[in-house]
């Protein structure tokens, strides 16, 4: 029997802070995750408080295994990276990656140059804890690749929510990059997307939910939760052409891979 792993959630308290009562609703979705069939999600730091909460979190008493990462997005890219890098250095259990960090020119909440400074101290972050790394990458491939060939790209790198085009795959794969698909696949207008996660070798292939962003058809518009990274990975299956036990068994394999994580 194999399960899914959701290779990128985001579960910290800011995400349920509507609800009346945060606890039994992290509680609930947890329950619906394992009863989905999801085995494992990693929680992902995208601040220090995220940061922070993501490690405390996955210490509690879950059906689910939790796993999570530290990092500073580029959204924040002009906040001090310090206090981040100290959670990691402090290796605290269950700490499996930096990120999420990268480029993001879509929004451009921080300056670019800022964004290419945070991205690269946490690259070397990552080299220096051996520890997976966590891409953001939105309309920034450019910039991204030089400054990851700069660097140099750590021997588990993944590029979380790819939205990108064939070629940017292409790109990503032959530096030794995995890519990891959210719901994003199963919107109407990501054609582009689908032709390119057709080309993504099976064994560089993850799924996520990015929850509670990015819900997939037929719940697009809605929180989006661990559960349906089974809804995101089905999906991919039938558009490769490849059976679901197929798909969820080697994404199984690959974020163990990616993450260090038992099999």
């Amino acid at each position: 029997m194999s399960y899914w792993t959701d290779a990128h959630c985001h579960l910290q308290d800011r995400f349920f802070e509507g609800a009346p009562d945060a606890e039994a609703a992290l509680a609930a979705t947890l329950t619906r995750t394992y009863e989905a069939g999801v085995r494992r999600a990693v929680v992902i730091g995208t601040d220090r408080e995220s940061s922070t909460q993501a490690l405390a979190l996955v210490q509690r008493d879950s059906p689910v295994e939790l796993y999570a990462t530290v990092g500073l997005h580029p959204h924040d890219a002009a906040s001090d990276l310090a206090p981040v890098a100290a959670l990691a250095r402090s290796k605290p259990p269950r700490l499996v990656g930096i990120g999420e960090c990268g480029l993001d020119y879509y929004y451009e909440h921080s300056t670019r140059g800022d964004q290419m400074k945070s991205f690269a101290a946490q690259i070397g972050l990552a080299h220096e804890l051996d520890l997976a790394l966590v891409i953001h990458a939105r309309d920034a491939f450019d910039d991204l690749f030089a400054v990851l060939d700069a660097e140099g790209i750590p021997a588990r790198t993944v590029i979380h929510c790819f939205t990108g085009t064939p070629a940017e795959a292409e790109g990503c794969l032959a530096r030794g990059m995995d890519l990891s698909i959210s719901g994003v696949v199963t919107f109407k207008n990501a054609e582009t997307l689908r032709e390119a996660v057709k080309r993504i070798p099976l064994e560089r292939l993850h799924v996520e939910t990015d929850s509670p962003f990015l819900a997939p058809v037929p719940h697009r518009g809605r929180p989006n939760e661990p559960a349906m990274v089974s809804i995101v990975g089905a999906f991919v299956a039938e558009l490769r052409g490849e059976e679901e036990s197929l798909v969820r068994q080697e994404t199984w394999k690959n974020t163990a891979r990616l993450f260090n994580l038992p099999l």
